[in-house]
């Protein structure tokens, strides 16, 4: 099999899985106990705090273990909005977010908030000049992705962030596909809060945690005990916590090795597709992308029969997104930078990962190179 899905859900690394073992079975006890065995499980999870808090160079105080990217950024827009709705009640975002991020902005607005979306170039990139014209007296929080799950560009994060320090406005960026993937120093992009999920970057499914700058206000997201510093209780997942920080601390490692191999896999498999594909159309900014994403549009394909005809090979990829996989409605980040429907229907992303080989990228790029050929060639006999 050739898995090159990895936007969707990367598998858990060997280390990871180790690292967790002895807290399911072994070291059990609650992490918020005071005798000596439940201590070990909270030194365990004070360990992974500092982990993650030292790859962003954050403090560890200001890290949240939550259960993954999407309750994360619900708590980042929603708890922001509740603590500070007498300040104001506007929100900026983009048109190109994670649902968790539309969806929530969209029940924000059903309780009073206002909340601007702003468009995006053919590239994917939100304008930092159109960005500050929308902020206004009363705008309490400025939410933009680091890097787009299915086109990969990259924000101008850093622009961003000083736009809104100099207009003392929260910053929160959705880091789900970007933590790991490239630095992240939340001082230098002046980020307040950040997202990410733990099996993005090989760590376990159901693990996450927020970032909220020391000083930044947010309401508790779930009401109960005193865990997470009284701002979602529940009884430690020990377990997740620790994999999690496992999973942050090799990423990081890993990082630059990785980032080289991938961004050489990457450029090579778009050069070969647009040298050997007529019709096929890049889609994101050819370069301030994530290291490992290749997404491209195909004229006169459907995206979903290519996707059968590479699954029959034994490759794995995706059209869009995970989570809008079944939508029979066009991927909305596709609309947003300009594709048409016959166009966006016509998709494919292709993501690599830590195991991805050259011979696997070469086979992948020959398959599509072959189907694609092979459907236009039954879409002129019908």
């Amino acid at each position: 099999m050739i898995y090159l899905d990895h936007a969707a859900t990367t598998p858990m690394a060997e280390q990871v899985a180790a690292s967790m073992q002895p807290y399911y079975a072994k070291d059990y006890a609650n992490a918020s106990t005071i005798y000596e065995f439940g201590e070990r499980s909270r030194h365990a999870v004070e360990h992974a705090r500092r982990v993650i808090a030292y790859s962003l160079h954050a403090h560890a105080d200001e890290i949240y273990f939550t259960a993954g990217g999407s309750e994360s950024d619900n708590w980042a827009l929603k708890g922001t909005a509740e603590a500070y709705k007498e300040r104001g009640r506007h929100i900026i975002t983009t048109q190109i977010e994670h649902h968790a991020v539309i969806h929530t902005c969209s029940y924000l607005e059903e309780q009073g908030y206002a909340v601007t979306y702003l468009p995006v170039d053919a590239r994917g990139f939100v304008s930092p000049q159109q960005l500050e014209e929308a902020i206004r007296p009363d705008t309490i929080l400025i939410s933009v992705m680091f890097a787009n799950n299915e086109i990969g560009t990259i924000e101008p994060i850093a622009q961003i962030g000083r736009i809104a320090r100099r207009h003392r406005v929260l910053f929160h960026t959705d880091a789900v596909q970007a933590y790991a993937q490239v630095p992240i120093n939340v001082d230098y992009y002046n980020i307040d809060l950040l997202s990410a999920s733990g099996h993005k970057f090989y760590g376990p499914k159901g693990t996450g945690f927020l970032y909220i700058r020391d000083g930044v206000k947010t309401a508790s997201f779930i009401h109960g005990g005193g865990q997470e510093r009284g701002k979602r209780a529940g009884t430690e997942n020990v377990p997740g916590i620790v994999g999690i920080g496992t999973a942050a601390q090799v990423a990081m490692q890993a990082m630059p090795e990785r980032m080289y191999r991938e961004i050489r896999m990457r450029d090579w498999m778009i050069r070969e597709i647009q040298s050997r594909i007529p019709g096929a159309w890049l889609n994101g900014d050819r370069s301030t992308r994530l290291p490992n994403n290749v997404n491209f549009s195909f004229t006169q394909v459907e995206g979903e029969t290519l996707l059968l005809l590479l699954d029959a090979k034994d490759i794995c990829a995706s059209a869009a997104s995970a989570c809008s996989t079944g939508s029979a409605e066009p991927s909305h980040v596709l609309t947003a930078i300009g594709r048409d429907k016959e166009l966006a229907s016509g998709t494919l992303r292709m993501t690599l990962g830590e195991s991805t080989t050259w011979e696997e990228v070469r086979m992948a790029v020959d398959a599509v190179e072959e189907n694609v050929r092979l459907l236009r060639d039954v879409a002129r006999m019908q």
